[in-house]
């Protein structure tokens, strides 16, 4: 598989949507509230901000059900 097929599957996937977004919010938290002192020990450096919120956006991503769909739907049987 070419590159170009990898990149454009993952685009196509859209999972990596989410773990992108938290990594950004995890940077501008970083920004913008961050750590004046040093001492703490997420918001002091920004690569542990930026690693923590793409895990916690991969949090958000959804499973597949056991018959493939993402369909959240609860039924209820008797």
């Amino acid at each position: 598989m070419e590159f170009q097929q990898v990149k454009s599957e993952i685009l196509r996937s859209k999972k990596f949507l989410p773990v992108l977004l938290g990594a950004v919010a995890g940077f501008l938290y970083y920004t913008f509230v961050g750590c004046v002192t040093g001492h703490c020990a997420i918001t002091s450096n920004p690569w542990s901000s930026t690693v923590l919120g793409a895990l916690v956006g991969a949090a958000f991503i959804k499973k597949p059900n056991n018959n493939g769909s993402n369909n959240n739907d609860i039924t209820e049987t008797k």
